[in-house]
């Protein structure tokens, strides 16, 4: 005889039916209890249900007891045990919730065998199914229970990336700079600052870190974090490079190799001097090139090139200097901002990019306004644009 674990229920009031039917799974190995009615059996279900019942009842009481059955979280199969041959009684039973139909006398105990072991495969998945709902409902909490850690962790790194950006419209020298930071997910790959370094100079820049996410945000502490050590080199007297466009993307290269985090940053540096009208920058492969308005003279992007930071082991950057022959505003984006100006070709959003800084000042406001930035719930990247406007009147630059 096999050893089985299955708990078989029979209800009969014919205890002689009842007995037989016992014996009989009992000696396949089966756990079994009798009772002449439900009443009498309903404790096994407090204790714990069993896995099959055989029941000689009418069909409202199968009904009935089907209908119990189904508030069990387990699949219990109900099994008509009848001595009637009537299809119709055979039909109705079935039609009541029996799963099968097992008549009287047993002269024939095979078919019980079949019955169960049809049932029990039943009962089996039925029981798998039930497993693998509450591992992946066990899963779906632990998940989201995850996702909302990460949810407060991403806010709590969103408010330090804020902490890290300069102040907005704020007033060097001769220049007041603002900025706007829109990220696409929680927190940024882009990155920007501006500072003075001398009594008339002002440094600029703007960082687009590749991918995006927390891995990307991690670069910009790291660019913040650089840009204070050189800013305190620089007062200390250890090392000017700070001053150099080339030598700040040096720096920045040499940080992200030593990381080894795989990163790369596309990056525009400039560095203002009021004193002799001129801006000088280097590329680090960014892209869209800034645009300048100098009044009385159409807006233009910067030309310029060179190689993105944070790939070459010993790369060298071209430092561009341009003449700023009057009053002028400088406008510089991430590429977040050509992925929401709506045009077919990458000329025609750079065309469209130069109206809308063209006719005039323009503010980052008028700009976010222009593209409807506030309107759009997802972006499908980061957006970051520093705007700096010379304060100086023509006036007083001619009398200089």
């Amino acid at each position: 005889m096999t050893s089985r674990t299955e708990r078989i229920l029979i209800i009969d009031p014919d205890n002689d039916a009842r007995q037989e039917l016992d014996r009989y799974l009992e000696s396949k190995g089966f756990y079994v209890f009798g009772y002449p009615d439900f009443q009498a059996a309903r404790a096994l279900f407090d204790d714990q249900p069993p896995d099959a019942i055989f029941a000689d009842l009418p069909p409202d009481d199968i009904h009935d007891l089907c209908e119990k059955l189904d508030g069990e979280d387990a699949f219990i199969p109900l099994i008509a045990y009848s001595h009637t041959s009537d299809a119709c009684e055979v039909v109705a039973a079935l039609r009541a919730g029996a799963e099968d139909v097992v008549l009287k006398p047993l002269s024939e105990k095979s078919k019980i065998d079949d019955v169960l072991g049809k049932l029990f495969d039943r009962v089996r998945v039925n029981r798998l199914n039930q497993l693998y709902r509450q591992e992946l409902e066990e899963a779906n909490s632990d998940l989201r229970a995850g996702i909302s850690e990460l949810r407060a962790d991403q806010r709590a790194g969103r408010k330090v990336q804020l902490k890290m950006l300069p102040d907005h419209e704020r007033e060097l020298g001769g220049l007041t700079v603002d900025h706007l930071i829109k990220p696409s997910l929680y927190l940024s790959g882009d990155f920007l600052d501006y500072f003075r370094i001398s009594s008339d100079q002002t440094l600029v820049y703007i960082a687009d870190v590749s991918g995006h996410g927390a891995s990307s945000a991690f670069v910009t502490v790291l660019l913040k974090n650089l840009t204070n050590r050189l800013k305190r080199n620089l007062r200390r007297g250890s090392s000017d490079d700070i001053l150099f466009p080339e030598r700040f993307l040096q720096r920045i290269n040499t940080e992200l190799l030593d990381t080894g985090l795989g990163k790369h940053v596309t990056v525009f540096v400039g560095i203002i001097n009021e004193q002799t009208h001129t801006l000088k920058y280097a590329v680090g492969a960014h892209f869209p090139m800034p645009i300048l308005s100098i009044e009385g003279e159409p807006p233009m992007f910067l030309e310029g090139n060179g190689l993105p930071v944070g790939l070459f082991k010993d790369p060298e950057w071209e430092v561009y200097e341009i003449r700023l022959n009057g009053p002028f505003q400088l406008f510089l984006f991430s590429d977040g901002i050509l992925e929401v100006i709506k045009a077919k070709s990458l000329a025609k959003k750079e065309e469209r990019l130069l109206e809308l800084v063209s006719g005039g000042r323009h503010t980052i406001a008028s700009l976010s306004d222009a593209l409807n930035l506030d309107e759009i719930t997802e972006l499908p990247d980061d957006i970051a644009i520093v705007s700096v406007t010379d304060t100086v009147k023509t006036s007083d630059q001619s009398g200089e």
